[in-house]
């Protein structure tokens, strides 16, 4: 036991610190990519054109490519699939000289399959197109690449010259991925997105550079490679699932996922160890079946984006954290109007008044209390993680689905478990505050206390706000 707890420390330690799936797709599993590499020549330009389908949209592309559903894709089906989507790519993407529009012309194009995650394709899309120019002499080009133009991803434009060559332009001549091969770590943080541009050309010498072919292989995470081992025995399968527990909980660990508004809520509510069990519990619940309805829709649609379907649950996500935010602030202000009467009542010896009073108020408050925990769970857990449905689909295309759907629980049970321990570190810490033996300190912190229920539902508020505008912003 000792020797195999050393493997599964040594495997998730290795998962986190080697390159995630963002090198192979710098901006996720859900990305579509796109590298333009325009040649320009005194009577023509050629374009170069590679669309990188990244795990999730090349699931979705799947039965586009394979027309007659029997699971395996022939090379009239490749070659047929390769043809129309160029087509689409070719009338989508425009091109004009001195505001003289070029029609492009098809003269090649190949279709790929490069290994993803889990056990999934990615698609590989190269399309060669010309169009006749006149770049003898100074002229103005303008470029704009439309295609899929819906869908995050990299987009790279390169220009080059065979006789020709551009006039102050900043535009690069060499591809700095290696035509989506290979993304630069230093550029991962700002993606590039060039999608456009205008440039001038005149007559010049030949900056075509030289190609080298080179092929540098994607990185692949452990756990994906679990999750997608065609040779499943039952070590590899307690192997994968533990190490889904260990990565459900380091992903929750990262900046997000409300731990601050859960801390906040149960502050201020004055919540127990149960209230934040409660809230890991919806948590986990939310989380799973959101990966598992996403995972269907997403396999069974070529149409819906699930990178848009993200932003989509954010902005939901943020706004039921606000919502909770302002009846969390509500509640705070009637109890701090209605403090002084209370305080009132009770010096006039109604206590058997105000006792049946308080007890309906408990009770009353009680309810909302577990329906903010219960909201607060499923906000926590709304937002499906990329990892966790590109592991499901994986398993589904190896015809495990069973297997993908035990990983996805136990993903989820790893994110409860960071965001329950929170809540319950948090209790703790309030109550060996309150047993403090210094009278001057507990008196300062019962004042703090009179403030906290109105600090805690303002922050909750602000940053379910902050929250949903952040994702709506992604939807533009």
């Amino acid at each position: 036991m000792s020797r195999l707890a050393v493997v599964l420390v040594s495997c998730a330690l290795s998962f986190l610190a080697a390159p995630s799936a963002a090198a192979a797709h710098p901006l996720g599993n859900f990305t579509v990519n796109h590298y333009n590499g325009l040649t320009l020549h005194p009577d023509r330009i050629d374009l170069h054109a590679v669309v990188d389908l990244a795990e999730i949209p090349a699931v979705q592309e799947r039965p586009t490519v394979d027309r007659d559903g029997d699971g395996a894709v022939s090379a009239g089906e490749t070659d047929a699939y390769a043809d129309g989507q160029c087509g689409r790519f070719a009338a989508a993407t425009t091109i004009s000289v001195d505001g003289v529009p070029g029609a492009w012309r098809r003269s090649g194009h190949r279709l790929e399959f490069p290994a993803g995650e889990a056990g999934l394709g990615t698609v590989r899309l190269t399309c060669a197109l010309t169009t006749s120019a006149t770049l003898d002499r100074p002229a103005t080009v303008t470029f704009l690449d439309a295609f899929r133009a819906d869908r995050i991803g990299w987009h790279e434009l390169v220009v080059a010259g065979a006789g020709v060559r551009t006039v102050d332009s900043a535009l690069p001549a060499v591809s700095v991925s290696d035509e989506l091969r290979a993304y630069p770590e230093d550029l991962l943080a700002d993606p590039l997105d060039v999608r456009s541009a205008t440039f001038r050309t005149e007559p010049g010498p030949s900056t075509v550079p030289d190609q080298d072919g080179s092929v540098t292989p994607a990185a692949s995470s452990w756990f994906a490679d679990l999750a997608g081992s065609r040779d499943l025995t039952p070590l590899v399968g307690v192997l994968a699932v533990l190490l889904s527990l260990v990565l459900g909980a380091s992903h929750a660990a990262l900046p997000g996922h409300g731990k601050t508004v859960i801390a906040a809520y149960l502050a201020g509510r004055n919540g127990s160890v149960r209230d934040a069990v409660t809230v890991g519990a919806t948590v986990t619940v939310t989380h799973t079946a959101g990966v598992l309805v996403l995972g269907l829709l997403i396999s069974g649609s070529s149409t819906i984006a699930g990178d848009g379907v993200l932003r989509w649950l954010g902005v939901t996500s943020g706004l039921l954290v606000a919502t909770i935010g302002a009846v969390l602030l509500r509640s705070a202000l009637r109890a701090w109007s209605a403090e002084p009467v209370l305080a009132h009542v009770g010096g006039h010896g109604h206590g058997h008044g105000h006792g049946h009073g308080h007890g309906h108020a408990h009770g009353h408050s009680h309810i909302h209390g577990r329906s903010g925990l219960i909201g607060m769970g499923i906000a926590g857990g709304l937002v499906p993680s990329p990892s966790a449905l590109v592991v499901l689909l994986g398993a589904v295309a190896l015809g495990r689905t069973w297997f993908g759907v035990l990983l996805v629980l136990g993903y989820g049970l790893g994110m409860a478990a960071t965001l329950t321990a929170v809540g319950i570190l948090l209790v703790r810490l309030r109550d060996r505050m309150d047993r403090l033996p210094f009278q001057g300190l507990r008196h300062g912190l019962e004042r703090l206390q009179r403030w906290l229920p109105t600090l805690t539902a303002t922050l909750v508020l602000v940053v379910g706000l902050g929250l949903a505008v952040r994702a709506a912003a992604g939807l533009t």
